[in-house]
């Protein structure tokens, strides 16, 4: 079994955005998919786990943007898993334009058992591969430091029916789409965004209302999305 996945990607309508480039929330759906496509070859996928009650949960993620490809642009996707640590395992991606890496990015993830809400090590799920392939980045995810108390909302998102997954809840790319909504398209094209990172600290549920909060700090701006006093996720853009 091959430890690297690489495909040819056509950049799609549906996931440029206003500027006519790969969105930032499209990028994070091109990441997922991946993942789930080369963990359906590798045997790890959700019809395999799932009958298991094991799941793949994503705890964190961090992308940077060199260059958004063009829409009817191809390009070459790749994505890899890292050596896996005892209880956390990181997966890494690529977008390039023949040698030139246009986005890199790499997730986080846990093995959960869904009946017993305990993790599981990932050793214990892969196959047999060898790991030998350094990560996409190698800078750490961000840690979020911030405090949001005394912080307004600057808007609100209902949880849709088209936000939720096959786990019940709401999918992780669809965070970034309901953030990504609460702007125009002309203050994302203001933003000259290089780096997102995530942090997702609990799900969220079809008709549960979410507040958004910032902070803008020198060089980034943080963003917290809680439900009431529960933070549900953190997000970092520089």
């Amino acid at each position: 079994m091959d430890q690297v996945y690489e495909k040819q990607l056509n950049i799609s309508p549906s996931i440029c955005d206003a500027s006519g480039r790969l969105s930032h929330p499209g990028t994070f759906s091109v990441f997922m998919d991946l993942a789930g496509e080369h963990a359906e070859l590798l045997g790890v996928g959700l019809d395999i786990l799932m009958p298991q009650d094991l799941f793949w949960l994503t705890v964190k993620t961090r992308i940077e943007f060199h260059e958004r490809p063009r829409l009817s642009e191809i390009v070459t996707a790749r994505t890899w898993p890292e050596k896996p640590g005892p209880i956390r395992s990181n997966r890494s991606y690529q977008l390039l334009r023949g040698d030139e890496i246009l986005v890199a990015g790499k997730t986080e993830w846990v093995v959960m058992n869904v009946a017993t809400h305990a993790p599981v090590p990932p050793m214990t799920v892969f196959p047999p591969l060898d790991f030998d392939r350094p990560g996409a980045l190698p800078k750490p995810f961000a840690r979020f430091t911030g405090r949001f108390d005394g912080v307004e909302p600057f808007a609100e998102y209902r949880v849709r029916s088209t936000d939720i997954d096959v786990g019940g809840h709401m999918n992780n790319a669809a965070y970034l789409r309901a953030l990504f909504s609460c702007w125009s398209s002309a203050e994302v094209n203001a933003m000259d965004i290089h780096s997102i990172d995530v942090s997702f600290r609990a799900s969220c549920f079809e008709g549960e209302t979410l507040q958004l909060r910032r902070l803008d700090m020198p060089g980034c701006t943080d963003i917290c999305i809680s439900r009431g006093d529960d933070t549900v996720l953190l997000v970092r853009i520089q």
